[in-house]
């Protein structure tokens, strides 16, 4: 049976799924909201109860289906499954992107229908979960370990990565494609710069370790392609497997890419909007929320310009009381001022990086 004879039938219709990225900030660590079991329609075999297919994991962001008749909003629809399956009742929501790329769910390939998700950003703090799908918190890094820089460069980068990235690019058919390649390598990961990698190219980076074939994504996708053509797929590289191995846990469906764009957009948003306060306590040290920035930003920040940032950016305001809860002086306790919101349109948080953390 040859590749022409069988093609994968077209889908004939599109769902609308809603899906939650919910993050916090917990000990210094990035979280994230990740369930298992899923009963509605879109569910996969492996969070119904099943065998997984090969390389694919149960393991999901929050999300269901939009069902009009139950749904009055897109929005009101992801807080009803957050809530279903977590137990949270989410606060501020933002609409992050909408995902419809062909095939980004391995079952259109068979016939079934094109998954367009709607993907929301959530910040909280982090609380005990309940719910049908058996969620638990987990660090952001551990999906996406090349992000987090706070302990300087990450030596999967240099050890694995690069090298295959590189390998990958000498592999393409011209020299124009080579060259390509080469130059997005170069870009995602701040190869030849003075100032590191952009720390927003987030999606980039992730969409290129999946290009390349690295991640189990990719080896799950195109082993799907290959049974829905009418082959056998063939073995994967004992190579191949390792390095993915290496690569961060994936999770079903696309749901890193969604990760890796939430990612990215609190990382621009730091920037220019307070979103840092959503994940600090009302009252909190200036080293709490240091190490809350940090967390986002996957970079050490240099503690002195920091907080010259902050104050004389004014978007901080005394208490008048102080933390004794740590061994050493008491350090005193601030609130985000809120009057700064009226005061100017753009209020971000200032990233004086730690010299040498790129």
């Amino acid at each position: 049976m040859t590749a022409a004879a069988v093609q994968p039938p077209a889908a004939t219709d599109a769902v609308i799924g809603l899906t939650a990225v919910i993050a916090a900030v917990t000990d210094e660590a990035p979280r994230v909201l990740v369930a298992r079991r899923m009963a509605h329609g879109l569910a996969t075999e492996a969070q119904r109860g099943g065998a997984a297919i090969p390389h694919d994991s149960p393991e999901t962001l929050p999300y269901g289906p939009f069902e009009p008749e139950r749904h009055r909003t897109l929005e009101l629809g992801l807080r009803q499954w957050v809530e279903e399956q977590t137990g949270l009742s989410l606060r501020y929501v933002e609409q992050l992107y909408t995902f419809g790329n062909q095939y980004r769910d391995p079952r259109e390939l068979y016939g079934g229908p094109r998954l367009v998700s709607v993907a929301y950003l959530a910040l909280t703090h982090e609380a005990a979960v309940a719910g049908s799908g058996e969620a638990e918190w987990r660090d952001w890094y551990s999906f996406l370990p090349w992000e987090d820089w706070r302990e300087g460069r990450p030596a999967v980068i240099d050890h694995v990565i690069v090298p295959h990235l590189r390998a990958w690019a000498d592999a393409a058919p011209d020299a124009a494609s080579r060259q390509a390649r080469a130059e997005r390598l170069d870009i995602c990961y701040g190869l030849h710069t003075t100032a590191g990698q952009d720390r927003s190219r987030t999606l980039d980076r992730y969409e290129l370790l999946y290009e390349a074939g690295l991640v189990p994504e990719a080896i799950r996708d195109r082993a799907a392609s290959a049974r829905a053509a009418g082959h056998e797929p063939p073995p994967v590289d004992p190579v191949r497997l390792v390095v993915a191995a290496q690569l961060g846990t994936p999770l079903s469906v696309d749901n890193r890419r969604i990760l890796a764009s939430a990612l990215g957009r609190l990382r621009g948003k730091l920037a220019w909007r307070p979103v840092v306060f959503d994940l600090v306590p009302e009252e909190f040290t200036l080293l709490q929320l240091q190490r809350v920035v940090e967390a986002l930003a996957g970079a050490s920040l240099h503690k002195q310009n920091f907080r010259r940032t902050l104050l004389q950016g004014e978007m901080v305001e005394p208490t008048g009381r102080t933390d004794d809860s740590g061994r050493g002086r008491p350090a005193e306790l601030y609130r985000f001022r809120r009057e700064v919101l009226r005061e100017r349109h753009a209020v971000g948080i200032g990233m004086p990086l730690v010299r040498g953390g790129d």
